[in-house]
C-alpha cells in the first residue's frame, strides 16, 4: 500500500477539473478507480488521519481570518477607538481598550454584560467602548435609540445606568416596558423619546452600522482586543486570558 502522503497528493491529483486529468493525468479510468478505492480503504483503516487534515484546516483558516481581522481593525483604528460619540466605560485613561458591538436583546450580550462589568472593575486599567449595533428587531432599535438620546440629552452617567438596565432586562423590550424604565430612572419618557428621533440619533447608529459592515461583523456580542477580533461569547476566564495576551502584544 502506498505511504500516506502520496496518498495525498494522489488526491489532491484526482481531485483536479476532469479536463485538467485528461491532458494531465498519467492513469487510465481503470487505474483512477483501482486508486479511489485504495485511498478509501486506507482512510477507513485509519480514520485518525481525517481528525488530523481538518484540525489542520482549521487552523490555518483561523490564522487566515485573524490576519485578515488584524488588517481590518488596522485599517478602521480610528472609528474603532475614537469616532467622538460612543460611549466610554471604565478607565477613559486605560492602557488597554476593549470595544463591544452590543444588541439589548441578544441574549449572549446579557449574558456578557455582568462578567464584562466586573472584569473592568476589578482590573482597573481597561477602557472599555460600547457601540450600540441594534440587529434583532423593533426592540432591539427601540432601545438603541433610547441609550444612544440618553447619552446625548442626559449624559454618561444616565447612560450607564440605563445601559445597565436594559442589559439586565430578560424578555424584549417594547414601548411600555421602555417608558417604565425610563421613568423609574428618574427620565421624563416623552422627553426621551423626542431625543431619539434626533437626526444626531440616526447618524450615530448608521456610522456604527457602517463600521461594522467594514469589520465583516454580522452578530453580537463582537468585541476588539488589540488587535484581536472576537465574533461571539467568551466566558469570562476566557476573556481574561485574551486581555492578557493582547497586554503582552503591546
Amino acid at each position: 500500500m502506498r505511504p500516506w502522503p502520496a496518498l495525498v497528493a494522489l488526491v489532491l491529483g484526482l481531485a483536479a477539473p476532469a479536463a485538467a486529468q485528461q491532458q494531465s493525468s498519467p492513469f487510465t479510468d481503470g487505474e483512477r478507480a483501482a486508486l479511489h478505492a485504495e485511498i478509501r480503504a486506507y482512510l477507513l483503516e485509519h480514520p485518525e488521519l481525517l481528525l488530523e487534515v481538518i484540525q489542520k484546516l482549521e487552523a490555518q483558516q483561523q490564522a487566515e481570518m485573524t490576519e485578515s481581522d488584524q488588517a481590518l481593525i488596522a485599517a478602521n483604528a480610528a472609528a474603532i477607538l475614537d469616532d467622538g460619540f460612543s460611549h466610554v466605560a471604565g478607565n477613559p485613561e486605560g492602557g488597554l481598550t476593549v470595544v463591544e458591538f452590543l444588541d439589548y436583546q441578544c441574549g449572549y450580550c446579557r449574558r456578557a454584560h455582568p462578567e464584562i462589568a466586573e472584569l473592568v472593575a476589578s482590573d482597573g486599567d481597561i477602557r472599555l467602548i460600547v457601540k450600540e449595533m441594534p440587529i434583532l428587531g423593533p426592540g432591539s432599535e427601540l432601545a438603541a435609540r433610547a441609550a444612544v438620546a440618553t447619552l446625548i440629552a442626559e449624559g454618561p452617567e444616565a447612560y450607564d445606568a440605563l445601559h445597565d438596565r436594559l442589559m439586565r432586562l430578560e424578555g424584549q423590550v417594547d414601548d411600555a416596558r421602555l417608558d417604565a424604565l425610563l421613568a423609574e430612572l428618574g427620565h421624563d419618557p416623552a422627553a426621551i423619546r423626542d431625543g431619539m428621533d434626533d437626526p444626531e440619533v440616526d447618524r450615530r447608529l448608521a456610522e456604527t452600522r457602517a463600521l461594522a459592515e467594514r469589520l465583516a461583523i454580522s452578530g453580537t456580542p463582537t468585541f476588539v482586543v488589540g488587535d484581536r477580533m472576537l465574533r461571539g461569547y467568551l466566558p469570562q476566564e476566557a476573556m481574561q486570558s485574551l486581555v492578557a495576551e493582547a497586554r503582552g502584544a503591546e
